[in-house]
């Protein structure tokens, strides 16, 4: 295991999952997804840390994550990348993601209200992509975003059952993929349903 995974462990064993949930904190501690309101979900603790892991964030790395949520992973994020550029379609969320990691004292993270699943392409390409919703399919956008070199985590599927995908782009520019978990994610709301 890399240094810096064994940093991202260490980091996330300290986190306080309850700081990021308005409610049902008395769960924060279980490893399961908690609902935070607005039909959304703060994922398992295990399973970020795993998507978080697989993404092999580099220092300098500039990260595009859609579904910013409770801004649960986009502090694993943030701690570990040299930039974070989060989206998140429902207002209440973002507004209270954007306050909560500004108190938490981090600079490096740009927040935008808006559908995420065409991305964010002003800013492309992006050494890293962290898709925390379901597609019913890859994204051509997003995957068009990805720097070569970079890496994808996003989950596919139906609505009740996807496999989470590990998107890399090699030199040339094609993609390959490979299947790291089942997993059970709300869906991406936008183009991909």
């Amino acid at each position: 295991m890399t240094n810096q995974n064994l940093e991202i462990i260490s980091f996330f064993e300290k986190l306080d999952r309850g700081f990021y949930m308005d409610t049902h904190k008395e769960f924060a501690h279980l490893d399961e997804a908690i609902p935070i309101g607005h039909e959304q979900t703060i994922s398992q603790p295990s399973l970020v840390l795993e998507m978080t892991l697989a993404l092999n964030l580099q220092p300098e790395s500039k990260v595009l994550e859609i579904g910013t949520g409770s801004g649960f992973q986009t502090v694993l994020l943030a701690a570990f990348s040299n930039s974070v550029y989060t989206i998140e379609r429902i207002e209440a969320l973002h507004e209270r993601a954007k306050e909560r990691l500004k108190d938490a004292g981090f600079a490096n993270i740009h927040f935008k209200l808006d559908d995420g699943s065409t991305g964010w392409e002003e800013h492309a390409p992006y050494d890293r992509i962290m898709v925390t919703a379901a597609a019913a399919e890859l994204p051509r956008e997003l995957v068009e975003q990805l720097a070569i070199g970079g890496k994808m985590i996003i989950p596919v599927g139906t609505p009740f059952l996807q496999e989470l995908l590990l998107i890399e782009k090699d030199e040339d520019g094609k993609t390959q993929s490979e299947v790291l978990n089942e997993v059970r994610f709300v869906p991406l709301k936008g183009k991909y349903e």
